[in-house]
């Protein structure tokens, strides 16, 4: 009898899974960290016996080489992909067997990339799952732009021909099993919904009910701008990237923190953000650890630049570090734990910032000079935002932080996390900043004017 595994990697909002018999089993799209995908396999009681790529991966550093050479397993990849390590190159329809009766197929399903390569597994000849990696997800598609401009359309246009290739081949219960799509940017759309099969696809998938020209338009029209340290991972991929190294980073004290903010390093508070505004260390960011930290943190700081980490208690500061090395910001330059009032030499005092909700906007003096800045994507600034306030996306900020107006800022973003984010950088900047944590959703019903007029969004500063 077969089984499945999922293993979320939430931060990244991505899927691994771990499918076999009662001996062997196959890793599909492992993340850099095994020991989790080890521990699964222990408990499992079985033997990895194959590693599966469906993709060079453009979001995160695979743990797949790491895991087949520690394993002993084959380690198949796409024979198109361009790659500096030795693998087992797989061909479109090769079949690999996993345990008895169970057996691995591959499925050409270029788009997402141009060599993505989806697996179907079958027990006894029958059908039961695909993984479908970033080509067919749960009701969207992997993203068709993060290979080379120029191949956009051509790529988006394969990803229409795939899907309709996997709903032709597959019976309509084969339950679908993706890569992306549960908060990863390499998803052209979040999912819907948690599990889906090719019927459910069918029924509902824009790439399965619409025409080619219309999918391929609608595709193209809401992609969003990709995470700028995406342009690393493929690349670390493609050359086989080195193995995760998860001991403890140095220990700072106050006397190094302090040098290394005077370097211009990057110094993080991992903490939540309504203990950042309550007290920290002047000139440090804030990118909390239950956020999405490895998306926004890579996705903003020059690549390369050391980064220290301050973290409120150990246990926070491994969970950063883990999911920081998965997207190959490996080795802090220090770390340090504890009271914040550590953090600082003695003699000195925490910096802090007002937190607000949108009713408390409201109810500012309106002919009071201040600045609403909007931090959320194009997207969800599309859908309405407040009447006069500037936008500059939460990725874009650190760059353009001279684009925002004088006076005192108040930044919001959906929910309270980016502003937070945001809020960290202005007050490193010596600005005046009160941060919205609050519900968009509020704004409205607290009389904020909120306009979706695509004239008024002209000079947003988007």
């Amino acid at each position: 009898m077969f089984f499945i595994d999922t293993l979320a990697v939430e931060g990244l909002g991505n899927r691994s899974y771990l499918a076999g018999g009662a001996h062997t089993a196959v890793v599909v799209d492992p993340p850099r960290d095994i020991d989790q995908v080890l521990a699964v396999a222990a408990r499992r009681g079985v033997r990895i016996s194959h590693v599966v790529e469906t993709h060079i991966h453009n979001d995160y550093v695979t743990g797949g080489l790491h895991l087949a050479r520690v394993t002993g397993a084959a380690y198949l990849v796409p024979a198109a992909a361009r790659v500096a390590f030795a693998r087992t190159p797989v061909y479109d329809g090769d079949t690999v067997t996993v345990d008895e009766g169970i057996t691995l197929r591959a499925l050409a399903t270029p788009g997402h990339t141009p060599h993505h390569t989806s697996y179907v597994l079958e027990e006894h000849d029958t059908v039961v799952a695909a993984f479908t990696g970033g080509s067919l997800l749960i009701g969207t598609v992997g993203r068709p732009d993060l290979v080379e401009p120029r191949l956009t359309e051509e790529l988006a246009r394969a990803q229409h021909a795939s899907a309709h290739r996997l709903a032709a081949e597959l019976p309509d219960e084969t339950e679908v099993l993706p890569t992306h799509g549960f908060g990863s940017f390499c998803s052209s759309a979040q999912a819907d919904g948690d599990a889906t099969t090719i019927g459910k696809e069918k029924a509902g998938n824009d790439a399965l009910v619409q025409d080619v020209d219309t999918f391929v338009a609608s595709l193209l029209a809401g992609l969003e701008d990709v995470p700028a340290y995406y342009a690393h991972m493929g690349p670390t991929n493609a050359a086989g990237p080195t193995p995760i190294d998860l001991t403890p980073p140095a220990v700072a004290d106050s006397a190094d923190i302090a040098a290394r903010l005077a370097a211009g390093e990057w110094v993080v508070d991992l903490r939540n953000r309504i203990a950042f505004a309550a007290g920290h260390v002047a000139g440090s960011f804030n990118f909390e650890a239950d956020g999405k930290i490895a998306t926004y943190l890579a996705w903003m700081i020059p690549w390369g630049k050391p980064v220290t980490l301050l973290a409120e208690s150990p246990e926070q500061l491994a969970k950063a570090q883990r999911e920081l090395a998965r997207v190959g910001i490996d080795r802090p330059a220090a770390a340090a734990t504890g009271d914040p009032a550590a953090w600082i030499p003695a003699g000195g005092e925490l910096r802090g910032f007002p937190r607000a909700t949108f009713a408390d906007l409201a109810a500012q003096d309106p002919y009071e000079h201040r600045i609403v800045l909007d931090v959320r994507r194009d997207s969800e600034r599309a859908e309405g935002w407040i009447k006069g306030s500037v936008h500059i996306p939460i990725h874009l900020l650190h760059k353009r932080l001279a684009a925002v107006p004088a006076g005192a800022v108040w930044v919001h973003c959906a929910g309270g996390m980016r502003a937070g984010i945001a809020a960290s950088l202005l007050d490193a900047a010596g600005r005046e900043v009160v941060a919205v944590d609050d519900s968009f959703e509020a704004a409205r019903s607290v009389g904020l004017e909120l306009v979706t007029d695509s004239a008024s969004h002209s000079g947003s500063g988007n």
